[in-house]
């Protein structure tokens, strides 16, 4: 990967003092150009930025110092906390996302994300579990970097997790858990889930953004086997 063009964005402010970056929180742009989405991260106006921005021929433009607080995660949480700008790193992937014609990430952008993100975490202590999505920590409202974001290649090479291929075969045959253990077991792996009892539609949103990430062929909501397979692979595998 080439180094990172340096085009410093407005919108940053210092860390909070003693915060440790521990969480990866990766986006779509969801604008129609790379052009355009470059302008706004850089608009003081739109109070949005993010720590770097991927291009769809693999060029990286840094942003906001990595030191440096950037305005990215919004409205969101993971594990209960909910200052993710204050502890995260945040990287754009340009992408027209949902809204504008959403595609495949080019080889080219892929690669170059996982150099970049390499890099990143062989300079914080991010653990695994802590390399999201946004709808991961904001699954009310984003459905970025969304179920065409090839999260299980990244995982091969050491960044973000996947669910283990023999963990999900022992969990495949076994019966679907209540609604209300689902969602705890979905807040045990971090997601703000609520405990209701009830597969209402913000719960049903969560198993989306829980989908999007992990199992991106279905994304229906639905609590199923292989879905609920999922998770108990990935929290049987711990940190």
């Amino acid at each position: 990967m080439k180094p990172p063009v340096e085009k410093s964005s407005p919108n940053q402010e210092p860390r909070p003092e003693r915060c440790t970056i521990d969480t990866l929180v990766l986006h779509y742009t969801g604008m129609k150009t790379a052009d355009e989405a470059l302008r706004r991260l850089c608009d003081p106006a739109t109070k949005v930025s993010a720590h770097y921005l991927i291009d769809e021929v693999g060029h990286v433009t840094a942003l906001v110092p990595e030191a440096r607080r950037a305005w990215h995660a919004g409205e969101a949480c993971w594990k209960g906390k909910r200052d993710l700008n204050d502890r995260s790193i945040g990287v754009e992937l340009v992408n027209p996302g949902h809204e504008f014609g959403y595609r495949p990430f080019p080889e080219a952008q892929m690669a170059a994300c996982e150099a970049l993100l390499q890099g990143i975490l062989a300079r914080h202590p991010i653990l695994p579990e802590r390399v999201l999505g946004h709808s991961d920590v904001a699954p009310e409202r984003k459905t970025d970097p969304g179920e065409l974001f090839d999260w299980q290649r990244l995982a091969r090479a050491g960044i973000g997790r996947w669910p283990d291929r023999q963990r999900l075969g022992s969990y495949a045959a076994g019966k679907v858990p209540p609604i209300e253990e689902v969602q705890a077991l979905l807040g045990r792996y971090g997601y703000a889930v609520p405990l209701t009892g009830v597969a209402d539609a913000a719960t049903k949103k969560v198993i989306k953004a829980f989908q999007r990430h992990f199992r991106p062929s279905r994304i229906d909501g639905e609590a199923d086997g292989d879905t609920v397979a999922r998770l108990l692979s990935l929290l049987e595998a711990g940190p």
